[in-house]
């Protein structure tokens, strides 16, 4: 019986992997740099940690399943609620802020389409408690610098304020209700459904101006200045607005300025409240965006205060599709990687000594215990991305030597057993 990978997951290969870990590794060094520390969420949660916020309707978009013991249970399919969860559980008396990042796989239930697989991977971060206003520009200079870092090109930064659009409906004192069913219907660009819920709701044209007024604000720091008369009046949202300003001045003394402020951006998720911003690389079509956060507060969820908090998530498969895209290369890696050769089957173990001493110095080194012949065992370094070879001989052994080809120099040295570590890592 022959078996394929469920539907929309996949296989990564050699190559694959050197990719997806060297953008990985590259991820975590830049947040690690700025003080994050690593935590590990379960990959499944109870039902509920994802249906109080969402509702029931989320279930037709999750796997979820009954154990042995009849809990209902549920892959998780993004990870903020597990997050805050394991703040629940775990740090509510830590010192703040928390900052703390996290890698692993999310599931959703969902038409498997170009960019969109059930089986996927987010790299995220998320800093609670602080203070706010430069966490928030924090982490979005980050997210340029891991971008940046890996030579991601064509991508915008797009930032915005959900204070500034919710101080105006508060004023109008539209339900809540209401009130995510127009930040959704922004957030979807559908400003047909928009226009149709702010009839139902006795919205004058005036109104609608204001609202229509943000929405439409997109460009430069600067632009934010064209909204403060139409502001009149809406205390909460000229209160968000120089919120906003604040922080994008924070994010200009970092040294970054090639942001877009786009007030149209809503997330469609309702437990966002200040800070919202997502990431294009337009080069990726329909499926452009490539992170998206803001500041929330989950905390709520639970019997436990309420702390600001501020996070994103990378979608870690659009990173890698733009890395394929704009035919980006992982940087070359000097790192030694030997493989020992034994001209014949009579040096196979003086081959297993030389090997197991280069691994006791961290030297990643593999063996030919088949006798191949020299050329294909070059053949075999050159494809699985070994620099170095060894060769043991007669004359190697009977002389305590060995030597060593650099397969991207092509020379070759014949050195003693005692030389051969430091020969290798270049320090001869």
């Amino acid at each position: 019986m022959e078996f394929s990978k469920p539907r929309g997951t996949r296989d990564f290969l050699f190559n694959d992997m050197d990719e997806r870990k060297y953008v990985e590794n590259t991820i975590r060094r830049i947040v690690e740099n700025y003080g994050f520390k690593e935590i590990k969420t379960p990959i499944f949660e109870d039902l509920e940690l994802f249906t109080t916020r969402s509702g029931e309707g989320i279930k037709e978009e999750l796997y979820h399943f009954k154990d042995k013991g009849n809990r209902d249970l549920a892959l998780r399919p993004e990870m903020t609620a597990s997050v805050a969860r394991l703040y629940n559980n775990n740090l509510q008396r830590e010192a703040k802020p928390l900052k703390m990042y996290y890698f692993g796989s999310c599931f959703r239930y969902e038409r498997p389409q170009a960019g969109r697989f059930r089986q996927f991977w987010q790299f995220g971060l998320e800093v609670i408690g602080g203070e706010p206003v430069y966490n928030e520009a924090e982490i979005i200079v980050m997210a340029n610098e891991v971008l940046s870092t890996l030579k991601i090109r064509n991508y915008e930064i797009a930032i915005g304020h959900l204070g500034i659009i919710k101080g105006v409906l508060n004023k109008l004192e539209i339900p809540s209700q209401t009130q995510t069913q127009i930040i959704a219907s922004i957030d979807k660009e559908d400003y047909e459904l928009l226009d149709q819920l702010l009839d139902n709701e006795g919205v004058s044209s005036d109104e609608k101006d204001v609202i229509n007024s943000i929405i439409n604000v997109y460009g430069d720091h600067s632009q934010l200045e064209t909204l403060r008369d139409k502001l009149t009046g809406y205390s909460e949202s000229l209160e968000a607005l120089d919120e906003l300003n604040n922080i994008l001045s924070v994010i200009e003394t970092f040294g970054y300025e090639n942001y877009n402020v786009k007030l149209s951006i809503a997330r469609g998720l309702d437990y966002y409240t200040g800070l919202v911003f997502e990431i294009y690389v337009s080069d990726l079509g329909a499926q452009k965006q490539i992170t998206g956060g803001g500041s929330y507060n989950l905390m709520g969820l639970f019997d436990s205060e309420e702390v600001e908090s501020t996070g994103f998530a990378f979608g870690f498969d659009r990173i890698m599709e733009a890395f394929h895209i704009q035919n980006l290369e992982v940087e070359k890696d000097d790192t030694p990687r030997v493989l020992v050769v034994p001209v014949k089957k009579d040096f196979k173990s003086d081959a297993i000594k030389i090997a197991q001493l280069l691994r006791q110095d961290n030297i990643v080194t593999d063996i030919d215990l088949k006798a191949k012949k020299l050329k294909k065992n070059l053949s075999y370094a050159d494809s699985h991305n070994f620099n170095k070879v060894i060769m043991i001989g007669s004359q190697e052994v009977e002389d305590n030597t060995v030597t060593i080809k650099d397969l991207d120099s092509r020379q070759q040295v014949t050195v003693s057993v005692d030389e051969m570590i430091t020969t290798i890592r270049g320090k001869q």
